[in-house]
């Protein structure tokens, strides 16, 4: 048996056309719905990019124990596992935060791996005079802007574009290997992450007055352009996502070339999808985790069930559940800590059906769904305490923690999940400022765009109980119950 899994950043679910979108031609994610099941109910766990990844390889919630940072040693790894069992793993991705300090244990767990080069503000091209630049001094955002300016005088053709890289890794692997036995390749691109870059024939599928580049990076915050501006940043997105259903099309081209559906499972996901104006809000993490960012696409082509090809699914999956598709279909065990469920058992009458997701940011509201209802908890005091990190890998996105904040480490007994190893317990703090939103309850049915919150105490009753009840299945620490205000379990 193989494996393909082509991973989105920053994938709309909203945006596209098997989900009823009619604003981007995506053509190819269409062919992809007729050959695949398509969840309806597909959520996030932990957010942002590398705490998602980190669910990826474990099949566990990372958010309620640690914010951004490495795959720990006690983790067990999907690739690695595979690895270990004669399971070839390959990854081939431009999504540049794996190769710094806070992903670095990741691309090491596959048995090869590529990185192309040039997203965001990678530090690809070398700019030594960009630190004497004006205004970079002291602000990180500042220079990763200039850098990535920097990055786009090296990206003309569309071949030169990391995503056209990282898929033409991808299907080169393909065409070597589509006749050999056990492997799992990982296709991985950034896009349509902002900045929303895009090749010109892209751009030219809407037609409206581009604004000029670096105008294409909305801040992480609240909308504070025009109208007309706001509609131009969402032409940038659209052409971005254009171009990821072109080069998802170069795939399934190449599954129907060499015959791959008869012996290959197909998974196309994303790590969380965007805001583009939506509650007045640009990106994720500041705001609240509505729909638009919580609600992700998900679609399954399983080889041995070719008479699920063109399904629809309602039943709750999540990240989580992806390594434990994966894990089945090669025949391995899955993790006694794991706590996804392969997604063929959504599919079944008689399976093990998800009752609730649980979703969230570290710091941030803890959320809870039963599919119907959403039930966003705050933090009970202002000052959004206690709040600790319990890892063995202090690191942030781009450096360890500080000596400063390691001064304050102490050693805490093993979770049951860390295989007897004390963890370092050290003082957390939010990046952003979920945390500083009311709670608030939604019933989706009737309010599908979470316009209006609902004055309902039974039902929140309802869902703290739901909450408390998977926390307490993560094995979630002491210290979340008290930041969120909420009784220990029983």
């Amino acid at each position: 048996m193989k494996a393909i899994m082509v991973m989105y950043d920053s994938l709309n679910r909203r945006m596209l056309s098997p989900y009823g979108n009619t604003q981007v031609p995506t053509p190819n994610f269409d062919r992809l719905a007729q050959k695949c099941v398509t969840f309806d109910s597909s959520y996030v766990g932990s957010m942002p990019c590398m705490p998602a990844r980190r669910e990826l390889h474990t099949g566990r919630y990372n958010f309620l124990h640690r914010s951004w940072g490495p795959l720990e040693p006690f983790d067990d790894s999907m690739p690695r596992q595979l690895k270990q069992a004669g399971v070839y793993s390959h990854l081939v991705s431009d999504h540049y935060h794996y190769w710094e300090d806070g992903g670095a244990t990741y691309h090491t767990a596959y048995s090869s791996w590529e990185a192309s080069r040039g997203q965001e503000g990678d530090p690809w091209m070398p700019c030594p005079g960009a630190h004497h630049e004006e205004g970079t001094q002291g602000n990180p955002f500042a220079f990763t802007l200039l850098q990535d300016q920097l990055n786009r005088q090296f990206i003309g053709q569309e071949s030169q574009f990391p995503q056209a890289k990282t898929f033409k890794a991808g299907l080169d692997f393909i065409e070597r290997n589509a006749q050999d036995d056990n492997w799992f390749l990982q296709i991985e691109t950034f896009d349509p992450h902002e900045p929303f870059f895009s090749p010109e024939e892209y751009k030219t599928l809407f037609s409206h007055s581009f604004l000029k580049d670096g105008d294409d990076w909305p801040r992480y915050g609240r909308v504070t352009q025009s109208a007309k501006e706001v509609e131009d940043i969402r032409m940038r997105y659209f052409a971005l996502l254009a171009m990821c259903d072109a080069y998802l099309g170069k795939v399934l081209d190449a599954m129907d070339r060499h015959g791959l559906w008869e012996d290959t499972m197909l998974i196309v996901n994303t790590d969380h999808g965007y805001l583009l104006g939506e509650h007045d809000w640009w990106a994720k993490c500041v705001q609240p985790f509505y729909q638009e960012v919580a609600h992700t696409p998900l679609f399954l082509h399983d080889p041995l069930k070719p008479e699920q090809a063109g399904m629809r699914c309602e039943n709750l999956v999540q990240t989580i559940d992806i390594p434990a598709t994966l894990l089945q279909h090669f025949h391995q065990p899955l993790p006694p800590d794991m706590e996804g469920i392969p997604l063929q058992e959504a599919l079944s009458p008689k399976g093990k059906h998800r009752q609730t997701a649980l979703f969230g940011m570290f710091g941030g509201q803890v959320n809870v769904t039963d599919g119907q209802w959403v039930y966003m908890r705050a933090a009970a005091s202002p000052e959004n305490t206690p709040l600790y990190e319990h890892t063995l890998m202090p690191t942030h996105m781009k450096a360890p923690f500080s000596v400063e904040e390691l001064s304050q480490a102490e050693l805490a007994a093993p979770q049951p999940f860390s295989k007897g190893c004390p963890l370092l317990k050290i003082p957390g703090r939010a990046k952003h400022t979920q945390h500083t939103f009311s709670s608030a309850l939604y019933n989706l049915q009737t309010d599908p765009h979470q316009e209006h919150p609902i004055d309902h105490p039974e039902q929140e009753q309802h869902m703290i109980k739901l909450m408390i009840q998977r926390m307490a299945e993560n094995h979630a620490p002491e210290d979340q119950f008290h930041r969120l205000g909420l009784p220990l379990p029983q």
